[in-house]
Formats: C-alpha cells, structure tokens, sequence
C-alpha cells in the first residue's frame, strides 16, 4: 500500500525574473502571462519505518495567520511538523527549500524541529557563492544554526530505508532519493524528473544546468523504475504526481496513478 502523498502548496507561473506568481486557471489567463512556464509544487509526505519523510519543502507560502502551508497540510493527514525525522533536499532553489524555516510567531525557526535535514555538501556551499538568485541564503543561515543539518556527498545511506545519490544534471550537485519502506520503493527524482511528462516526451530542458544528462538520467530512470515497479514522486506535475508503471500488451509501460 503506497503511503507517499502530496503536500500540494499550489500553482503558478514563472517567468524570466524567476518569480513565482499564483495561477489560478479557473481565474487567471495564461496569455497574460507571456514567457512564462507554469507549475504545480507539490513537496511530499512518505510514512515509512524509521518515522516521517519530508521530500523538498516547497516555497514557503503560508497562510493568514503566518502557519506554513506546508504544516497544514501535514495535519490534514494527521500528523504534527515535529513528527517529521528526515528532510530530503534534492537541491536548494527557493522554490524546494522555501518550507525549511518557518516564520510563525514572528521569528524564523526550524519548520521541523525533530528532523535531520538532508543536503549534499556541493549545493550547500553554491548556495552561499553567489551564482544563481535562485538562492535564498538568509532560510540556511536558521537551518545552520539549528544544529539539523547533515551534509553529504556523492552517494550513500541515510539510514536502512533512505538512499541518496548526486546525480547532477539541474543543478551540480542535485541529488535523488531511493525509499524502501513498507514493501514500496519510492523514488524522488526532484527537478531532474519534475514531470510525467518528461519521461515520454523527452528533451533538453533550458532551466537545467546540464540538460544533456537531465534528458539521459530521465530515461535511464524510468528504464530501470519500470520494470522494477518503482514507485515516481512528480514535484512539479499537472496532472499525476504519485505513479508506477503499467505493462501493455505490446510490453512497453505507461504511466498511472498509484494506489
């Protein structure tokens, strides 16, 4: 039984300023916003053995009362923030780490007090270099001082059920995560496979640092993912956002939503 869901924070659009405007399609026009690409943000819950899973933590977005979307949605499904054991930061743009910190009460503070957050030591020091906007160093500087962060580098184990490995691609030190829990392998692939789309109509993307191995990873991923029965989370899908594969008479696979 799959127990990986989505903390959807919303839609939006994004232009070449790389600011994240709400979309509402049922209100909004997309041909108001020309030169725009438009996303979902969807980061995601994953209950396993070893306790809460958080995957990316999305833009931080919160409510009237200052409460991160992030928190509510977390206790839709019944739980609290301070359930949460692992952080997994596929990379740092502030459209992933927006929910690392929360504001509420006025000052910022850890979003997930119990968790260890989990980055790998090339995008944190990028971050803090000064080569993309797309960083916003005053979240780290709270999540440093914390004491949760756990830096790491190339490949290797968060613990039994959590692998992580650099692959590259969007950024130079993006990184996906492997979860084996409760009979499930859940593979988060971050904005390196952001999309089901992605999968079967496949390009070079422009926002990619290196889109080249993007493209081949993407493949290489639903190659192996497929027959294997992995499990996809899509960060930023329109449409599925939690899939497997599904064999066709003619033995290729297609995309469906996993139950």
């Amino acid at each position: 039984m799959v127990q990986a869901y989505s903390l959807y924070e919303g839609s939006f659009s994004v232009d070449k300023s790389r600011k994240f405007v709400p979309f509402d399609p049922s209100v909004d026009d997309p041909k108001d916003r020309p030169g725009s690409m438009f996303i979902h943000v969807h980061p995601f819950l994953i209950k396993t053995e070893s306790g809460l899973v958080i995957c990316d933590t999305g833009l931080g977005h919160t409510d009237d009362r200052g409460v991160l979307k992030l928190h509510n949605n977390i206790r839709k499904l019944g739980y609290e923030p301070d359930d949460v054991k692992y952080v997994l930061m596929s990379h740092l743009h502030k459209d992933h780490a927006g929910g690392m910190v929360s504001m509420e009460g006025g000052s910022p503070r850890i979003a997930f007090p119990e968790a260890e957050y989990i980055v790998q030591r090339g995008e944190w020091e990028d971050a803090y270099s000064g080569i993309s906007s797309s960083y916003r160093t005053e979240i780290f500087d709270v999540v440093q001082r914390s004491g949760n962060l756990v830096l790491v580098e190339g490949a290797g184990q968060v613990n039994t059920e959590i692998s992580y490995a650099l692959n590259g691609g969007h950024t130079p030190h993006h990184q996906a995560f492997h979860i084996h829990t409760g009979g499930e392998h859940y593979f988060f692939g971050g904005d390196v496979l952001p999309e089901p789309e992605e999968i079967f109509h496949n390009y070079v993307a422009k926002y990619d640092y290196d889109g080249r191995r993007s493209k081949e990873l993407r493949q290489a991923y639903w190659g192996e993912g497929a027959p294997e029965g992995w499990t996809f989370l899509f960060y930023h899908s329109k449409n599925i956002t939690i899939g497997r594969s599904q064999l066709r008479p003619d033995g290729s696979y297609k995309l469906v939503e996993a139950q």
